[in-house]
């Protein structure tokens, strides 16, 4: 039999894998259901009031910004300016919806985006559970020796096994995504509003899905690595436990009572937020600043975009699959 298809069917015929499918299935469906239960669809009455309600809001944004032009003109009272920003244009918010005035409506898009990141933690936590236990399952209960007595060829079926996970992981992903997003439109449809999903929407909403599956292949190689050099699953769990309560829970605690001038930038979490959300902005304590009247100095604003956090994860990521085919390589497996 071919090793890649030995090894699919081995993945897809565990049963953890099976039970983790269930339970991201059982997720979604309770999701959409509580949905569907807190909306409805709205009448021609509430879209009516919504839409005089839209055009009071232009007409109050445009008296604004014609009032603070009216205050900077020559004409204008004197300190009259003062009422108002330099920038005139910063008075008028963005232009408002029908959506905005629609209570106990399920408004695709207002509310995807954010359902799409809930999706994305999901397939995460998914893609690393699965990745640790079907690796560390065959390390401890000596299905990986049986396996290389058909095929004595550690790095082969090691790097066969991590092509499989990504590939079925990678599958869940994509038809999750499609399902998921594909259900929401269809309640915003039958029980709720579409809103303005144009080509601009679209052009948002499908990057960040395309980051999310990529972040999933990333988490569940870390998961399936850490889980070759632990030898076990529960190396895999018991490490990102570590890791999360000692350095991104204690470390930012320490590093914020020595007064570090940009945390951050040390936490892994951070260039996650800025790969998923494609750029994230933090703040730091300037080196170099003069200390206020309140006895510190001021945060200095700061960006950290899409690409630095790719390189970031990719590093991470790099590091512990090629420390877990080295380590596999030299190991003893009885």
């Amino acid at each position: 039999m071919n090793l890649v298809q030995a090894e699919f069917e081995r993945l897809t015929a565990r049963r953890f894998v099976q039970l983790m499918l269930a339970l991201l299935v059982a997720a979604f469906v309770v999701t959409v259901a509580t949905t569907i239960a807190g909306s409805h669809r709205p009448t021609s009455a509430e879209i009516s009031r919504a839409e005089a309600e839209v055009q009071r809001e232009i007409a109050a944004d445009q008296r604004r910004l014609r009032e603070c032009r009216e205050a900077f003109g020559p004409d204008a009272p004197d300190e009259e300016w003062r009422k108002y920003p330099a920038d005139c244009d910063a008075l008028v918010r963005r232009q408002p919806q029908i959506h905005d005035y629609l209570a106990g409506v399920f408004v695709f898009e207002q509310q995807v985006p954010g359902l799409v990141y809930f999706l994305i933690t999901f397939l995460a936590l998914f893609g690393f559970l699965v990745g640790a236990s079907y690796i560390g399952a065959d390390l401890n209960s000596g299905g990986m020796v049986n396996l290389l007595l058909w095929r004595p060829q550690r790095l082969t079926v090691l790097g066969t096994k991590l092509g499989a996970l990504l590939g079925g992981v990678l599958g869940v992903s994509v038809v999750a995504s499609v399902l998921f997003v594909g259900a929401f439109w269809l309640v915003a449809e039958v029980r709720g509003f579409s809103g303005n999903v144009d080509v601009d929407f679209w052009s948002e909403l499908l990057p960040t899905v395309v980051r999310g599956w990529v972040l999933t292949l990333m988490v569940s190689a870390i998961g399936f690595a850490i889980a070759v050099l632990g030898r076990h699953t529960a190396a895999a769990l018991g490490a990102v436990a570590a890791y999360a309560v000692i350095w991104e829970a204690g470390g930012r605690i320490v590093m914020e009572i020595v007064d570090t001038s940009r945390p951050d930038i040390w936490m892994l979490s951070t260039y996650v937020g800025a790969w998923l959300l494609g750029q994230i902005h933090l703040s730091a304590r300037d080196a170099v600043c003069a200390p206020t009247n309140f006895g510190y100095c001021e945060r200095v604003p700061y960006v950290l975009g899409w690409p630095i956090g790719l390189v970031v994860l990719s590093l991470v990521v790099a590091a512990f699959v090629v420390g877990a085919f080295a380590a596999f390589r030299r190991r003893d497996l009885i």
